[in-house]
């Protein structure tokens, strides 16, 4: 078996551990690998992730939603904004962008630097998030309200980011619920899986029938990130996840420059 693809699994089975102990973030990593290990093109590469993601999502969901720790109310108010614009995102804009944005004798930016780009913007921002708090943290700092006209228009920004760039947006969904309309963690928690499972599956059928997909091997790679979701909800049983979240952020941190410097001054 080629060793790239037995990396590539591997690394799914720890961002899947990541998600699972920390409840956000991890997927973010799906992208990175796809394109930088296993060496999918960028635009495929985002719509498979949006199917890893969603798919690892709603296991997540489904095991919350039996818990009761899913608050269907908010889900609505905040996903299906989030639907919509990651579905029109994905139908609409990124196949309306040209192959290349900018191509010249001394300068040539594809879509897929463009895209790339875009990740490693949000991945800062996701790591910045992690590096200076904890979402458990600011449960005791910050409460604003049931404020439901700003979670429509936040469900509408994360669509926007998960359709465009194939992330989750769980490091913004869960702070959204906690802050906005005073969630607690748990449920917070629960609630962005569900919202991420429908979103993301959403937005990747806007794919599904419009790009040559090699099913086998999206199955085997989603098949690594949940069984690393399993091991992740285990280990959480005995390592604090609000602990480890500012080493993942740090982590974030590095990988979203390595991105910058191979697209931006690699090329």
């Amino acid at each position: 078996m080629d060793i790239n693809l037995v990396a590539g699994y591997l690394l799914a089975i720890l961002a899947g551990i990541s998600l699972g102990l920390i409840g956000s973030g991890g997927s973010i990593l799906t992208v990175p690998i796809l394109v930088y290990i296993l060496a999918v093109e960028p635009m495929l590469a985002t719509a498979y992730s949006l199917f890893v993601v969603g798919t690892s999502a709603l296991v997540g969901g489904i095991s919350n939603a039996a818990a009761k720790n899913v608050d269907y109310r908010a889900a609505a108010i905040f996903g299906i904004p989030a639907l919509l614009a990651a579905y029109a995102v994905r139908a609409f804009i990124i196949p309306a962008i040209p192959e290349f944005i900018v191509k010249t004798d001394g300068l040539a930016i594809s879509r897929g630097m463009l895209l790339m780009v875009l990740f490693a913007i949000v991945m800062l921002l996701a790591s910045f998030r992690m590096i200076r708090n904890s979402t458990s943290e600011a449960i005791e700092e910050v409460g604003q309200g049931n404020n439901f006209l700003k979670l429509t228009f936040l469900g509408l920004g994360t669509g926007i980011v998960s359709g465009a760039i194939g992330a989750g947006g769980g490091f913004i969904i869960i702070p959204a619920l906690v802050f906005f309309i005073k969630m607690p963690l748990k449920k917070a928690v629960g609630t962005s899986l569900v919202i991420v499972s429908v979103q993301s599956l959403t937005a990747f059928t806007a794919d599904a029938g419009h790009r040559d997909m090699d099913w086998f091997f999206l199955s085997m790679f989603t098949l690594a990130s949940v069984t690393g979701i399993f091991i992740g909800i285990k280990l959480s049983r005995n390592i604090s996840g609000n602990k480890l979240k500012p080493i993942f952020g740090w982590f974030l941190l590095v990988m979203a420059i390595y991105i910058i410097i191979k697209e931006l001054l690699l090329k």
